[in-house]
């Protein structure tokens, strides 16, 4: 090895193909772990809970349950429920939502636990399994290489007939095993492509486990919306003016469903109130700004609601959009967002 390192005796390479599957071993190896890791981190963010459990797991022995999150939050809200009273507006809803954070509390569990056994448990135990066994025979084979290469080093300093003789029949010896090594390595080296497939079965797992988990979280809130939209009077007799804050935070999906919903409506009446005119005229007109609007880039010209500009539509532009003007800007903006004006 001190040989080869100093440049003073030659080094016998592996073929392509090995040295290929090698490469491709280590870079599974690598992401796997890498993934993994950050896996864990995802499932459980809290670091000691991972040590924790880490140690337990070693000692082979099962981590006591505790409370996460979610259900530490629910259980506070129920009880502070409880102390305000059932009967009040507030109560009520501190104890509707404590019980949605406990169901969500349990989902999460049973994200944790799923992805645990389908997902973390196969990668693991390639990383500590079947990576080790390849680790074992790579480094089996670097040593028969050593070995050839030291046999055929003596081979070459041989000056006697005889000595001539034994070091070629060593170094018939050790190619023979040198080759031996290099299939076994080969083989196994091979069977990263099945893992690789068997990961992906694994991953799929994963998804679902989380598509599953988000559903109950998304049907869990939505129940609990459903519930606290149910009693919007009792929010006003109990808390005066402040009920309106929360019953409109509630509604805020449906608001922007709503919102969302009337967009194309918006673009109908603009549409037939003056746009098609404009865009075959080389006229301008002034426009209303319905909503605010971010440009997405320098083309675009951000919008603030209910500001007046000037609009004019330029050939070969998008049926969509418009150019716009404010003083010394200027950039294309999109027509649902404006409302002409005579």
């Amino acid at each position: 090895f001190t040989e080869e390192k100093l440049g003073q005796a030659e080094k016998t390479e592996l073929d392509a193909h090995l040295e290929n599957l090698l490469s491709k071993a280590e870079c599974t190896k690598l992401w796997t772990e890498k993934i993994m890791k950050q896996t864990e981190v995802l499932l459980q963010p809290n670091p000691n809970a991972r040590i924790e459990e880490f140690v337990y797991e070693k000692l082979d022995r099962k981590a006591p349950s505790r409370m996460n999150n979610p259900e530490l939050l629910g259980q506070y809200m129920i009880d502070a429920g409880n102390e305000f009273g059932p009967g009040t507006a507030y109560g009520n809803a501190l104890i509707k939502c404590g019980e949605t954070q406990k169901r969500i509390g349990t989902a999460d569990r049973e994200l944790i636990q799923t992805s645990a056994i389908n997902f973390l448990t196969p990668l693991r135990n390639f990383i500590e399994g079947d990576y080790k066994t390849i680790t074992k025979e790579r480094k089996l084979l670097q040593n028969k290489r050593l070995d050839l290469d030291a046999a055929k080093t003596r081979l070459k300093k041989a000056k006697v007939a005889e000595a001539r003789a034994a070091s070629e029949q060593e170094v018939r010896i050790t190619q023979s095993e040198f080759d031996r090594q290099a299939e076994i390595t080969r083989l196994l080296l091979e069977g990263i492509s099945s893992t690789h497939a068997h990961h992906l079965r694994c991953l799929n797992d994963f998804v679902e486990a989380q598509m599953t988990y988000y559903a109950q979280c998304y049907q869990y809130m939505l129940d609990l919306q459903k519930q606290l939209g149910s009693f919007p009077s009792t929010f006003l007799s109990n808390n005066n003016q402040s009920s309106s804050t929360p019953v409109q935070s509630v509604s805020t999906p449906s608001a922007l469903a709503s919102a969302s919903a009337s967009l194309p409506s918006v673009s109908n009446s603009v549409v037939t109130s003056g746009i098609s005119e404009l865009k075959s005229s080389s006229g301008s007109r002034k426009a209303r700004v319905l909503y605010d609007y971010d440009a997405a880039n320098s083309s675009e010209l951000s919008l603030l609601a209910d500001e007046v500009i000037t609009v004019y539509s330029i050939p070969g532009m998008d049926s969509d959009w418009l150019m716009g003007e404010r003083g010394n800007q200027k950039g294309k903006v999109p027509i649902t967002y404006l409302e002409l004006l005579n």
